[in-house]
Order: structure tokens, then sequence, then C-alpha cells
């Protein structure tokens, strides 16, 4: 489950990195030509010479990586717990004898670093929405701060701090993707669903009144349940899926005590990258990991 021989050898960590870095071939992270050659060392990472522009670099150069004297290894232990364990920087910062601040900056140069793929919907596909407490948590403030959420039921909004999470499973391919919003409407909708290979998609859904004009579009054939009257499936028709995803990304953002809305994103491409290597082994799953970020 967790790749010890990687964590306790830095060179190890270097070959791991060097692997990953140019998978496709060795480039210059500047010019990008494809002209370099090996120019003797930098501590354990290999060094190069881009014979175009004349500037040397290394394994590191351009990573997430780049300008730390803290350890390759201790950087992929934090960031290997961080997704597949979900461990808190607070935790991070005690066992890797880190301060706060500097585990705090390269976590969220990490998260920065993720990809958020969105290939085509195969459908059938579901959908449905979750609202996040999510203020403006680490930002100076001109008034007195206010609580996180809503102080009546209902929807939330961003304004108010409840930022609409979309979930969005294609059953066809299995994959569950997460996008925050601005808004829970008929626009913020079509836009996710926009990106399909049917011309004619089966889209699940509840009830919510947002959902209701793909029922007049000749793009979508809507089935829904309606919870508020007790339905939750109806064999082939439910969100299920979708539910289960959301009660995941709420258990992934607990430990972090309140996410800032300006930092949302990140923080939930983190919840798809662990859904993405949560079965995988250790070794395979810490690749995984790294090719996302590089």
């Amino acid at each position: 489950m967790i790749p010890i021989k990687t964590f306790v050898s830095e060179r190890r960590a270097a070959n791991l990195l060097q692997q990953i870095r140019w998978r496709d071939g060795v480039y210059c992270p500047r010019c990008r030509a494809e002209s370099a050659i090996r120019y003797g060392s930098y501590r354990v990472f290999q060094r190069y010479r881009c014979k175009n522009c004349d500037r040397t670099f290394n394994d590191k150069t351009g990573t997430v990586f780049e300008h730390s004297s803290i350890p390759l290894r201790k950087w992929y232990l934090a960031v290997y717990t961080y997704i597949r364990l979900n461990t808190s920087i607070r935790q991070l910062d005690a066992e890797l004898a880190v301060s706060y601040k500097t585990v705090y900056r390269r976590v969220q140069r990490f998260l920065r670093s993720l990809d958020a793929p969105r290939p085509p919907l195969e459908g059938p596909v579901e959908i449905d929405e979750l609202y996040v407490s999510a203020g403006k948590k680490g930002r100076e403030r001109d008034q007195e701060p206010r609580s996180r959420g809503l102080s009546t039921r209902g929807r939330g909004t961003y304004q108010e701090d409840k930022p609409p999470v979309f979930i969005v499973a294609d059953r066809g391919t299995g994959e569950t993707y997460v996008h925050p919003a601005k808004a829970a409407d008929e626009s913020t909708i079509r836009l996710l669903l926009s990106n399909r290979k049917q011309e004619s998609m089966t889209v699940y859904t509840d009830g919510f009144r947002a959902y209701e004009p793909l029922d007049e579009d000749d793009a979508f054939d809507r089935e829904y349940v309606v919870h508020g009257e007790g339905e939750y499936a109806d064999e082939e028709v439910h969100v299920n899926t979708c539910e289960s995803h959301a009660s995941l990304a709420r258990r992934w953002l607990s430990p972090h005590l309140g996410v800032s809305k300006d930092k949302l994103t990140p923080y939930l491409r983190a919840v798809q990258l662990r859904k993405r290597v949560r079965r995988k082994p250790g070794d395979e799953a810490l690749k995984t990991i790294l090719k996302t970020a590089l």
C-alpha cells in the first residue's frame, strides 16, 4: 500500500522523477527544444544542457518540486499521504518536521498543477449537485467575519459562501467528475453536458427545477426521481452514484477545516485523483499521482 523504498532513498526518488518527467523524451523547459544532452549532475539529479538555447537544467527544473531544499522523498511522502490518506496539512507539518507554511505552499502548488480531464461523455449520465460551506478562509476582511453557509434553509449560492458542486457520473465509462460552479442553473448544467459523444443522451437527475429545461431539448432524454416524494430509485433511474461520490467529497473536505471558495477547485481535483488511485498498489498509485502533476 505504501512504497516505503522510495520514501527512504533520495536516489530512488530522483530516478522515479526522471522516469516520469521525461517519459516522452527530454526537452528544454525554457525553449521546448528536444536537443538536450547530459551535462553532469546536480546532487542526485541528472543535469542537462540545451544545444538550442545553451541553458542548463535538471530533472526538477520547471516542476512543483523546484527550488526546494527539502528532500524529494519527503515531498513524495507528503503528496502521497495527502491524496491517498487525506492527511491534513497540520499532520504533515508534524510528521515531516517541516514548517506549516512551507508544507501549505507546496501542497497548494501541487494542487494547482493537477489537470482536469474532461473527455466526451458516452452516457447514460447521472448528474446531481451538492453545496459545500466554503467562505473566505485565509483572506483579510474589510468587515467583521460571519459564519459560513446559510442561516436559513434552501439551496446555497457562491455569494452566500455555500457554492454548488456538480457531480457527473458517466455510466458508459464508469468515470465520475466533480465540477464546482458559481450557480446551479440551466446554463451551468448545459455546459457540463455539452461535451458528449451522442446526439441524444439519456440523463438521470432528481427533481431539481434547473434540470427541467432538458425535457424540452431533443439532445437529451431526461428521466428523474423526486426525492421529496420519497422516490430514490426506479430500476435504472437514480442518482445514487452521484450521491455516493458527494458523500466522499464532503468527507475529503472535512479535515481541512473550511476550504476557501477561491481554492475549492484544486481541492476537488484532488478528490478525483484520489478516486483514480484508491485501489492501486502503492508504487503504481505514486506514479499516477506524479504523472498527473508533472
